[in-house]
């Protein structure tokens, strides 16, 4: 019984030091990360959405967006929730996804985004802030 119950011990550790190890895995905003990148960044992580856990794809977006999108669409289990709600589910494992670039300056750039789903999505991002880019804005089109 005692050797058992050091086995059970000893595989919850390796589980909670793992999904430790996952978790920090998720990139955080820097001036490094170009701007298409951070677009890509946010749609590979929906596209495979709980592939290092449940929802790591809506954290690793949530990471990226604008201040005042946390502060209207937050706090992250809220955001989470309206990501799965009916305006934003196809954006949660699509088949596949293009990044046009639309436009851009010095201290913005926007990004047409292309979800191959039944449905046909546009997220537009732009904005800076503090010489990092984060999302600001999205709408469905077709």
């Amino acid at each position: 019984m005692l050797k058992k119950l050091q086995i059970i011990f000893k595989v919850l550790i390796i589980l909670v030091f793992s999904i430790s190890i996952t978790k920090a895995e998720l990139l955080k905003p820097n001036s490094n990360i170009k701007p298409s990148k951070v677009v890509e960044i946010q749609l590979n992580g929906l596209q495979k959405n709980d592939i290092n856990y449940k929802d790591s794809g809506i954290e690793q977006t949530w990471n990226f967006a604008h201040p005042s999108n946390k502060k209207s669409t937050g706090p992250l289990p809220n955001f989470k929730m309206m990501i799965k709600g009916n305006s934003y589910q196809m954006l949660l494992n699509h088949l596949s996804h293009t990044i046009t670039k639309v436009g851009g300056g010095d201290k913005w750039a926007q990004f047409e985004v292309i979800i191959l789903d039944k449905d046909k999505f546009t997220i537009s991002s732009t904005g800076k802030w503090k010489n990092i880019l984060l999302t600001d804005l999205s709408r469905i089109v077709g």
